[in-house]
């Protein structure tokens, strides 16, 4: 993070401040690997709180000279028109929990924080839009905030998708994809995960939009431990595979991605569809590709989402690879060999 590069990114935020802000976006990518220098920094706008991660510690003299820009850029014309009143800069390359603090920005970052406000203050239940709907952000208290940005476009679809559909939504988190299918018509989501804190929020996002919670439902399980009470909901229309890379005890993306793709012909209607994600830059669309045609022949690849711009990356698999797979006509259930009935 030399001096250079600093002053690249005062002019990118500079601009991006001066740009269309109606939405939570990011401003800046640096783990696109576009920016020489930025490769573990990335900038988003929350709608007033501009949010800076961190993801390689930094030396001393390099924090204390992005504290220095980002105490300057708040002192900007363009930050004024923007309407952007925080900072909070966030350090993820510590484990644990976030602890946010309000710190003297000339100050050392103690070893317990993870979290500390530049400008402003805390903000423990801020809300963002995205396409006309709310989402609460947790800011400064868990290393996610509450919603994943770069999947604005999933979300999206799955909206343009959803009307009069059964949806099951894996790795539900805070339910942005259940949120975005109600408000697209669908008739029932069953959100699971086995973060039962995460799914409150979901509740919360459901409530924010106004949205009937008779119409969803909330599994709080292990999935590999869960597939009966997955199954009383079947079938689904529209099934959403959306798991971390690792989650300690229960899921790795390598091992157990196939384990699930095996269950999707019994889940599904026979014109049913399904988004597959991965969020791994060391793991590309043929993954996926290669597993589904293993273990759910049925199910043929149609279209891999784009990306928000603003996520471009050096790599063309780097990022996001969110794909649709469709549930070919006739396809034999890959559990009981049996034709999928229309």
């Amino acid at each position: 993070m030399h001096s250079q590069a600093l002053a690249s990114l005062h002019q990118h935020l500079l601009s991006e401040l001066a740009g269309e802000l109606a939405d939570a976006r990011r401003l800046f990518h640096g783990r696109g690997l576009r920016w020489s220098g930025l490769e573990e920094l990335t900038v988003d706008w929350l709608q007033g709180v501009v949010l800076v991660c961190l993801f390689r510690q930094p030396a001393d003299d390099e924090l204390a000279a992005l504290q220095a820009m980002l105490l300057t850029l708040a002192q900007t014309p363009a930050w004024q028109r923007a309407q952007a009143h925080s900072v909070l800069l966030q350090h993820r390359y510590k484990e644990g929990d976030a602890t946010s603090l309000s710190l003297n920005p000339a100050g050392p970052v103690t070893q317990r924080s993870r979290a500390e406000w530049i400008v402003g203050g805390p903000h423990p239940e801020w809300l963002i839009s995205e396409d006309g709907l709310r989402f609460q952000l947790d800011l400064g208290q868990k290393q996610n905030t509450g919603l994943f940005l770069d999947m604005r476009y999933g979300r999206r679809w799955v909206r343009e998708q959803a009307d009069g559909k059964r949806v099951l939504n894996l790795f539900a988190y805070t339910c942005g994809f259940s949120v975005a299918a109600l408000a697209g018509g669908a008739s029932h989501v069953v959100n699971l995960d086995m973060a039962k804190g995460a799914l409150n929020r979901g509740r919360d996002n459901h409530r924010l939009n106004q949205q009937d919670l008779s119409q969803v439902s909330f599994l709080g399980h292990e999935l590999f431990k869960s597939w009966s009470a997955v199954k009383r909901y079947a079938p689904y229309d529209l099934i959403i595979i959306d798991p971390p890379t690792f989650q300690k005890g229960s899921f790795a993306l390598t091992q157990d991605y196939g384990k699930i793709l095996r269950r999707l012909p019994d889940l599904l209607n026979a014109d049913g569809v399904v988004l597959a994600c991965v969020n791994d830059p060391h793991i590309g669309p043929d993954f996926l590709i290669a597993n589904m045609a293993e273990h759910a022949p049925g199910l043929h690849f149609e279209q891999r989402l784009a990306n928000p711009p603003e996520f471009a990356d050096v790599h063309e698999h780097g990022g996001l690879k969110a794909l649709v797979f469709r549930q070919a006509p006739g396809a034999l259930n890959a559990v009981t060999g049996e034709e999928q009935k229309a």
